[in-house]
């Protein structure tokens, strides 16, 4: 059974119109962190494939953070909608096809990423430890 959207089109519009695409809370919470714990980095370098929320350049290195919900993580954050799949299942999968062709456009040019998913975020001493991890690596 298709449940009925409460919201009219305009209002689900507006609303879905207020999402980022950076700046996000997630993306905020990782560089903080990472600012804080000594590196520094760009911003979402429109050269690079994907156009990765991290960017460090003399490293050769990007860290994407990623809403469970827009790149289909799988874990229990993320939720399959159950009104209009005929739209969201088509965009989710684009989505992570992106995604996908992104990091392989990266890895041919030289560069190595790391995704940070949302939900992850809930314990951040691991997150340092894998973030130290992958940035000292040679």
């Amino acid at each position: 059974m298709e449940r009925i959207d409460p919201l009219t089109s305009a209002q689900r519009s507006e609303r879905m119109s207020r999402i980022r695409n950076a700046d996000t809370k997630p993306e905020m919470i990782v560089r903080r962190l990472i600012h804080g714990m000594g590196y520094r980095y760009r911003l979402h370098d429109r050269k690079l494939p994907g156009s990765p929320d991290l960017v460090f350049r003399p490293r050769k290195k990007v860290i994407f953070v990623h809403g469970c919900f827009w790149h289909q993580h799988g874990c229990s954050q993320y939720r399959m909608p159950r009104s209009r799949k005929d739209f969201w299942e088509p965009k989710l999968q684009t989505n992570v096809k992106r995604d996908e062709v992104a990091y392989k456009n990266l890895i041919s040019n030289g560069w190595q990423y790391m995704v940070l998913w949302e939900c992850q975020l809930r314990d951040i001493e691991s997150i340092k430890r894998r973030i130290v991890s992958f940035l000292e690596e040679q």
